[in-house]
């Protein structure tokens, strides 16, 4: 059996059971109880996640984002992070994911569309930043052999049904879409195979609804 770590936002909360599930005959599935949030967060956090999950030092993969609780423009003040560190810290989370987990593939997801004009005037998420946030951070990994996992491309003009709300994408169709392409990139690089999920019975992660935000 493979062994896979997922890290990341609120995108993942969505998609990891699901993933987990299809992959269930083929490798062992491993993510925080918790949403990964900031860059620096995962920094300051992924070694805790690993040893309170005991998840496996010898993983084959880990797949990880961050991104879009860095990227939010509060009161028109800029973004929360800045991109010139947001780039910095992206780089640091490569290193330090291959330092708790030395024989794993690296895939890093960019952060997915949202839909913009739902947001209100004082907290707003922008596509435009989106994409600057994610070719920032494709070019943060540039020299490694990071593999990138283009989510923000089969979002950005998804069908209406795979939307549950203006940033997440946590209906049927949605899981299907954005955990089928995570799927598909985890097992084309550990040359494993996915089964079938039932989405008439298959339920996410039972998450609280303040855990996941906005």
């Amino acid at each position: 059996m493979k062994k896979i770590i997922l890290i990341g936002d609120s995108i993942r909360m969505g998609y990891d059971k699901y993933v987990k599930e299809a992959l269930s005959e083929s490798a062992e599935v491993y993510y925080p109880s918790e949403n990964c949030r900031f860059a620096t967060y995962i920094i300051r956090f992924a070694h805790e996640w690993k040893k309170k999950g005991e998840w496996p030092e010898d993983a084959d993969l880990v797949h990880w984002n961050a991104g879009l609780w860095d990227l939010p423009e509060i009161m028109d003040d800029g973004t929360v992070t800045p991109i010139e560190h947001y780039a910095v810290q992206i780089a640091r989370i490569d290193r330090r994911l291959r330092m708790l987990f030395p024989r794993a593939k690296m895939v890093f997801a960019t952060s997915t569309a949202v839909e913009e004009e739902k947001y209100g005037k004082v907290f707003k998420r922008r596509n435009c930043t989106i994409e600057a946030f994610n070719a920032a951070a494709i070019k943060a990994l540039e020299g490694t052999d990071t593999v990138i996992d283009d989510l923000y491309a089969v979002t950005k003009d998804c069908p209406a049904e795979c939307h549950s709300d203006m940033t997440h994408y946590s209906t049927p169709a949605g899981i299907e879409l954005v955990g089928g392409k995570v799927i598909d990139v985890i097992t084309s690089e550990l040359s494993i195979e996915a089964k079938t999920v039932d989405m008439d019975t298959f339920y996410p992660e039972a998450y609280p609804k303040k855990m996941i935000g906005n």
